[in-house]
């Protein structure tokens, strides 16, 4: 191989190196923090130590923060809430891009462009006139009837569960599938449910992966601004409200940084689960370009 190939393979490589660095340094220093006692934390900031397992080394925040806050309820709370949600925006969600792609009807082209308009519309503008109208649904439980979704799981799901970002993902991904099958299916007497069922969603493992992991992240991530208006009982609180437990009285850094460590887990265990198939789809878009 040529010298000039050669070299710029390996400032290529560089690159990707310091890129990759920039964005797991800040992992690797809530890591090493959490294992420090908080004079240690602070004075070592100022240095690379603060990337070093050197010093006093223990656990003793990770069991002090499971004191302060009961973290398993929070993460549980967060898993449940994010994982239906995500359930039910992978198959609304889809089954909407689905009609956008296969199927033609009056003003089609309109109701898309509103709701990629929604893109530009951020959620602190309608999270007061939402939560008037969740304030005044009546709901049936094991309960009985509440007259209004406050603190409960569904009102943490269901404003949550279709999305633009969701709808583009199908969309994009369904108009670069082969129409042959689809009209194949359909000379075959199948009906549209079931092209969807049977043709289109057994083909989209890639986007289904990639639709999951960003919504996964938006949810589990973002649940601070609208449970905090919605939820005040205890049982009901995700992870995000948990962090409130450590800026009372005093302020432990140590422990807030295991605790991030902690709540961090899940989406970890959730990408790897699913990074192949993400792989592939950001693979074959770069084919398709």
């Amino acid at each position: 191989m040529p010298a000039h190939k050669l070299l710029g393979m390996a400032l290529r490589y560089l690159l990707l190196i310091w890129i990759a660095m920039i964005f797991i340094f800040p992992i690797v220093f809530m890591v090493i923090s959490s294992l420090k006692p908080d004079l240690q934390l602070l004075s070592d900031s100022s240095s690379l130590r603060a990337f070093l397992p050197v010093g006093d080394i223990s656990p003793t925040n990770y069991l002090s923060a499971f004191d302060r806050a009961p973290i398993l309820l929070f993460i549980f709370n967060s898993v449940l809430i994010t994982g239906i949600t995500i359930v039910f925006s992978l198959f609304l969600c889809s089954l909407a891009a689905f009609s956008f792609v296969f199927l033609s009807w009056r003003g089609q082209g309109v109701i898309f462009a509103i709701i990629l308009a929604t893109f530009i519309v951020p959620f602190e503008t309608i999270a007061v006139p939402l939560l008037l109208i969740v304030n005044n649904l009546p709901w049936i439980g094991l309960e009985g009837i509440k007259n209004s979704w406050i603190n409960s799981y569904h009102v943490q799901i269901i404003p949550f569960i279709a999305d633009a970002l969701t709808i583009f993902l199908f969309v994009q991904y369904f108009r670069d599938l082969p129409k042959d099958l689809i009209e194949a299916s359909r000379i075959d007497g199948a009906t549209w449910f079931q092209v969807y069922r049977r043709v289109i969603m057994p083909l989209s493992g890639p986007i289904i992966a990639t639709a999951a992991i960003l919504k996964f992240l938006m949810m589990y991530n973002n649940q601070l601004l609208w449970p905090i208006m919605v939820v005040q009982e205890e049982s009901y609180r995700p992870v995000m409200l948990g962090l409130q437990y450590f800026f009372q009285l005093n302020t432990q850094w140590g422990e807030i940084m295991a605790y991030l460590t902690i709540i961090t887990i899940p989406v970890l265990i959730f990408y790897l689960l699913l990074q192949k198939a993400f792989i592939a789809s950001i693979a074959s878009t770069g084919i398709k370009g």
